[in-house]
């Protein structure tokens, strides 16, 4: 099988964070226990103006800080070109190319392509929630294996809501997930997953959380005394709690990546491209 590249567009801005260790960590392994032939490498897009090109099999796009609201930074023409040429590309060419957008990134897509509603949350949602499959997520081949609910990381201090569906239906794209169900809260709730296309998805959460990675960071005084201090002890107990059972993060971190990298493995491989041209 020949080499394939994975561009990972890091868009966190020059700030530290456990999420690109983690989408690292998972193409490392689906390269060695797979034994795949996998390249990446990274493009800091938001701190550095670095934008890939179309010389990439798959493009993993991060989370971040920040607002994802329409602003005049340098990046933004860049980044929603790419996008707009991988789509492109997609609809002209048998080999495809595959794209994953996490939170920040998934909010800035659904932004440019009109998708839904942007908007700054009342409050921050952080923590380990449930997430709800709609009908089109109950057969979303890369949630099989993932009970419904299942639990996802979700830090973010903005939300789509409202959907386009005349938009949607007419990209072809489906709404895979909802965030939790909040019966007290008159408020809509938010879409935590779409694919775009057969080959582009993307979620509001972070499903390349990893349970022992986060669990040490939620240990260090800092965190925990900063997740007491906004969001209570109970929360940050729970937070633990959920960090430690094996049906929760850590079932989520190994179905969701791995298996949209090992489709795009599949589809890209030469027996596939071979039955595809027969």
């Amino acid at each position: 099988m020949s080499l394939l590249k994975i561009a990972v567009l890091d868009m966190n801005n020059n700030h530290a964070n456990e999420g690109m260790r983690c989408i690292l960590q998972l193409i490392r392994s689906v390269q060695g226990n797979d034994h795949s032939e996998l390249a990446f490498d990274v493009f800091n897009v938001r701190g550095s103006n670095e934008i890939p090109g179309l010389d990439y099999d798959m493009y993993i796009s991060s989370g971040g800080p920040g607002s994802p609201l329409a602003s005049e930074e340098l990046w933004e023409k860049p980044y929603f070109q790419l996008i707009d040429q991988i789509f492109a590309w997609n609809q002209q060419n048998k080999r495809k190319k595959f794209v994953f957008l996490i939170c920040h990134s998934f909010q800035l897509v659904v932004r440019h392509l009109e998708l839904g509603l942007l908007s700054k949350r009342k409050s921050t949602s952080f923590g380990i929630f449930p997430v709800h499959k709609t009908d089109d997520g109950c057969s979303e081949k890369l949630f099989q294996g993932l009970a419904d609910p299942f639990y996802a990381v979700d830090s973010r201090d903005f939300q789509i809501t409202e959907p386009n569906l005349e938009r949607i239906n007419e990209l072809g794209a489906s709404i895979l997930c909802l965030e939790k169900i909040r019966p007290h809260v008159a408020l809509d709730r938010a879409i935590m997953s779409i694919r775009f296309s057969p080959e582009i998805i993307g979620t509001q959460f972070h499903p390349e959380a990893d349970n022992e990675g986060m669990l040490r960071y939620f240990q260090t005084d800092e965190k925990r005394n900063q997740i007491v201090a906004n969001f209570g002890q109970e929360k940050y107990d729970a937070m633990v709690a959920y960090l430690q059972d094996p049906d929760k993060i850590a079932l989520t971190e190994s179905v969701i990546l791995p298996g949209f990298l090992r489709d795009a493995i599949a589809s890209l491989s030469p027996s596939s491209q071979f039955i595809e041209q027969n």
